[in-house]
């Protein structure tokens, strides 16, 4: 939207040189976006900003602070003298020839606002009937951009809460109760190795800071091998590795496999933040941290499950409670990693039987295997 209007603004003449919208965000990485279209290119640049922008430089005093904080338009004409006190952006954008600078509020209906930058490098800058203009475009364009960002947030939220592909389906109406599928999936189980225990000798902060590094170790490891989040549940994690058109069972087995052990390998993580954060030993050495993690092949039903007006999107099924129990053995059996025999089945290199157990909730032993031996970090 920002490319094209600066298109119209090129087309009609308008001393338009550079068109700047900016945007606050609800996003767990990102607090604010920009796109900056710019005439001399004809093509825009997007910008993003993390989380802690308000205590950055670049915002501190900026115009765009500036705006945000008294809803009223901001000029400076940049063909008069600047001094320190005026913000380092002003001075940017005059040394790349900006002769001025105007910027208004886009007014949501829910108090909220976006920004609207526009520049000139017309020598004299703005005139009155320009202002004018701009303030009917921010008019204009103040109810469009938030039917942007309402968007924009819905997506954010989904995918922070539900993950991408759960996400996506909620936004798409997926959410009556019972609008359940079956799907086959190879499931993850983890959780963190007596979390009780390390619990005792952590502050509050302490754990979220453990927990949160354990949970990025995770995460990254399911999604770059296809995979999807589907629960925090304490210190633990439900995941799936859902076959579809594109994933044979067999390689949902493998993806899963693959990322088990890719969330071994980056256990470092975790216990840098078990060194800085501090679950210390009596002799002042940190507690060894780990997880176990269990992995099972079957049918789920994925969809809504709940109350009338409070609903979840969930798999179900006894193959999540079989993938749970395997995990539940990894501490007993002194392994970081085990499978069911349907996983092994279909991985190319099969793992080795470890026991056959009574597991609660079903009747006969199941055959639980570690992994291949040509994969690494099996024990605890």
């Amino acid at each position: 939207m920002t490319q094209e209007l600066g298109a119209v603004f090129e087309a009609e003449g308008a001393p338009v040189w550079r068109l700047r919208l900016s945007i606050r965000t609800l996003h767990p990485l990102i607090a604010a976006k920009s796109t900056i279209w710019q005439k001399n290119t004809g093509e825009t640049q997007k910008i993003t900003a993390a989380h802690g922008l308000e205590k950055r430089p670049s915002y501190t005093g900026s115009p765009l602070l500036i705006i945000n904080e008294t809803l009223a338009p901001f000029r400076k004409q940049l063909e008069d003298e600047l001094t320190d006190s005026d913000h380092l952006v002003l001075h940017e954008i005059k040394a790349e020839g900006g002769t001025d600078y105007y910027g208004l509020p886009l007014l949501f209906s829910d108090d909220k606002t976006a920004s609207v930058i526009f520049t000139t490098e017309r020598l004299g800058g703005f005139v009155e009937r320009d202002l004018r203009h701009f303030r009917w475009i921010a008019d204009v364009l103040a109810p469009v951009v938030e039917v942007y960002k309402q968007r924009e947030m819905a997506v954010a939220i989904a995918d922070a809460y539900l993950g991408q592909r759960t996400g996506q389906l909620v936004l798409n109406g997926n959410i009556i109760r019972g609008d359940v599928q079956t799907l086959d999936a190879a499931i993850m189980i983890s959780d963190i190795r007596n979390w009780t225990g390390l619990s005792k000798n952590l502050a509050a902060g302490e754990m979220i800071n453990l927990a949160n590094a354990y949970f990025d170790v995770i995460v990254k490891a399911v999604e770059d091998h296809g995979g999807e989040i589907l629960k925090f549940i304490g210190d633990g994690v439900l995941a799936i590795f859902p076959v579809n058109d594109d994933v044979s069972d067999r390689n949902a087995c493998q993806n899963a496999l693959q990322a088990a052990h890719a969330a071994l390998a980056a256990q470092t993580v975790i216990e840098t933040a078990s060194d800085l954060d501090g679950p210390k030993k009596e002799d002042g050495r940190a507690t060894d941290v780990s997880f176990g993690i269990g992995l099972h092949f079957g049918q789920v039903l994925y969809g809504n499950v709940g109350s009338s007006a409070r609903l979840d999107f969930t798999v179900l099924g006894r193959a999540i409670n079989l993938a749970a129990r395997i995990e539940s053995l990894c501490a007993s059996l002194e392994r970081t990693v085990l499978i069911s025999a349907s996983i092994n089945d279909r991985l190319d290199e099969p793992g080795t039987l470890i026991t056959e157990q009574r597991l609660k909730g079903f009747d006969n032993p199941v055959a639980i295997f570690a992994p291949p031996a040509s994969q690494t970090a099996l024990t605890l």
